[in-house]
């Protein structure tokens, strides 16, 4: 028995070695943003920040399109097999996903196709870039693209059981592998070159009506997923083995077990069991303390009562966790006892800065609360709060600029007259939500999309009983004000400049002082340190955020819409 399993170990070393050279080094995805894609946000730092200038305030005029991708469709049905491509190739030769001999389709899952959606594929989230190839996803598809010329390499297209199921967040990558997380609650590694599975592992219980959208994190030997939605559930993240799938170590954003941190804010441990708290939304790491930072979404019931008059922790909060041992070093709340869905999930971005005439390692954070955040990242102290939102009214009333509605640790403190009632609770609607903000080194501001709108909140069912998740309210009479696009100085955490814009799906800044965006039409491009318009072409709303990189020495700008990837190259 000895001697069979010394001879298995000989077997397996070798095709672990393999396993764990080319593709994407590891120790690239720390460095700053600039030849590659490597992660949801480009590096681990959050900022979505390229270091690359050839594209400037000047030459940003002269991008024109180098290829386009039309018909790439989504699997369905037993097969996999998705309809005739309806469009043609790439723009200038490249196969795209319409022309040429069809990319190989590798079929996963335990449905039978019939929950899956067919037709044209709407790409989002994250999409990489490593090696002159393009990962790119759709719920339940992920795709290999020829950078070069927008030529589908192979596509993976996973038969879902169903449940709920929304936008994705992308895929990651670690060496050959390449990790995406599918709704019905597994996560799958892929070989990047060939799109077959190398393993697959279940997140959480499909029966349990969990889902699971988000971005998998690869943070050096760990593999970071998650659960989501708004449901009776505990939720949770855990670290799996990139090379097996093995879970590695759990962390439940409330308390599950007597004597646990956190318990004391909620009215029964029963009631933290079922407190909600799930992380939709990747973080971001620190290399140097190996903690990573997320935010966790709201509490369960979402709206009305039953979880006491406590924070709820560790329920809308920013949480650093020793990504060796899942164990919490601090947290901050950015929605104590949270009554709105506030979810605190927008990914952190982490700077090393002068504050205060010092350098100082932050964190910077604007939330769905409509709250500007600075925090020292090491230790989680409190340094700036400030307020962002034209009609932002849920906290105590007081003037925009007073700290009257703040604790002693710098929290926001709910107006509890906002909460929704029989009468109906005049309040605003999210400030913020899940596209990503960005942060220019060299303009020294944060950049967010900010919305504007109040509604009428209605208590239409007073028991916790019957409103657990986000049921027992519902809203009327909805004002809307222009969304905007702010730039803060995270200094002070003043609005430098706003100025109005269609939508946003994230942004994108650059060391050529240039700010990527997408409005109502398509991609945009302004000055990042006055918001003037530079450049723009009507290619339709964008899927996903903007991304830049290096392709054979000349960096390129790419971007997503709901007919598929739009390249664009200096002319």
């Amino acid at each position: 028995m000895k001697q069979t399993s010394i001879l298995l170990s000989m077997l397996v070393a070798p095709m672990l070695l393999v396993a764990q050279t080319g593709g994407l080094d590891p120790a690239d995805t720390v460095k700053p943003l600039a030849d590659q894609w490597t992660s949801y946000s480009g590096d681990l730092s959050g900022k979505r920040y390229s270091a690359l200038k050839q594209i400037n305030t000047a030459t940003v005029k002269n991008l024109s399109l180098k290829w386009l991708t039309t018909g790439i469709t989504s699997g369905c049905g037993e097969t996999g097999v998705a309809p005739p491509a309806a469009g043609g190739g790439g723009f200038g030769g490249g196969r795209g996903g319409g022309g040429g001999a069809a990319a190989p389709i590798i079929v996963g899952g335990f449905g039978n196709g019939d929950a899956n959606n067919c037709g044209p594929a709407r790409i989002g989230g994250g999409i990489l870039f490593v090696d002159n190839t393009i990962y790119a996803s759709a719920p339940d598809n992920v795709w290999a693209i020829d950078a070069r010329d927008g030529t589908v390499l192979w596509h993976y297209y996973w038969k879902t059981r169903g449940g709920t199921s929304l936008a994705t967040r992308g895929p990651a990558m670690w060496h050959n592998y390449i990790f995406f997380e599918l709704h019905d609650d597994w996560v799958v590694c892929l070989d990047a070159r060939t799109g077959k599975e190398v393993w697959k592992k279940e997140i959480s219980s499909f029966d349990e009506q969990y889902f699971s959208s988000n971005t998998p994190m690869v943070l050096g030997n760990h593999v970071i997923v998650g659960t989501g939605n708004d449901t009776d559930r505990p939720a949770y993240i855990k670290s799996l083995d990139p090379e097996t799938g093995s879970e590695q170590w759990r962390f439940y954003s409330t308390a599950q077990n007597p004597g646990d941190p956190g318990a004391d804010t909620w009215a029964s441990l029963d009631a933290a069991r079922h407190g909600g708290g799930t992380s939709w939304i990747p973080g971001s790491y620190d290399p140097e303390t190996h903690l990573y930072l997320f935010g966790t979404g709201n509490p369960t019931p979402a709206y009305t009562g039953g979880r006491g008059d406590g924070d709820n922790l560790y329920t809308g909060c920013l949480v650093a966790i020793d990504v060796e041992t899942g164990k919490m070093k601090w947290y901050f709340a950015t929605s104590p006892h949270d009554t709105h869905d506030w979810d605190s999930t927008q990914t952190p971005i982490l700077v090393d800065a002068m504050f205060g005439g010092k350098m100082r390692k932050l964190v910077l954070m604007a939330t769905r609360n409509g709250y500007f955040y600075v925090l020292d990242r090491v230790t989680g102290e409190h340094l700036i709060t400030s307020k962002l939102g034209l009609v932002n009214n849920y906290a105590s009333a007081v003037a925009p600029d007073s700290p009257l509605h703040l604790n002693k640790r710098g929290e926001v403190q709910r107006n509890p007259n906002k909460d929704a009632t029989i009468a109906g609770s005049l309040v605003n609607n999210d400030v913020l939500n899940y596209p990503p903000a960005t942060f220019s080194v060299d303009a020294g501001l944060f950049y967010v999309h900010e919305q504007n709108n109040l509604r009428i909140d209605y208590l239409t069912d007073p028991d916790p009983r019957g409103s657990m998740g986000l049921g027992g309210t519902g809203g009327g009479a909805s004002l809307s004000w222009p969304t905007n696009i702010d730039a803060i100085d995270y200094q002070t955490g003043k609005v430098v400049w706003r100025h109005e814009v269609g939508g946003s799906v994230g942004l994108l800044s650059t060391a050529g002082g240039v700010l990527f965006l997408s409005d109502a039409g398509g991609l945009v491009a302004w000055e990042s340190k006055t918001g003037k318009p530079l450049w723009h072409t009507q290619i339709g709303a964008l899927s996903a955020p903007p991304e830049t990189f290096l392709l054979d020495g000349k960096q390129v700008v790419l971007a997503a819409t709901g007919t598929g990837l739009f390249l664009f190259q200096l002319n």
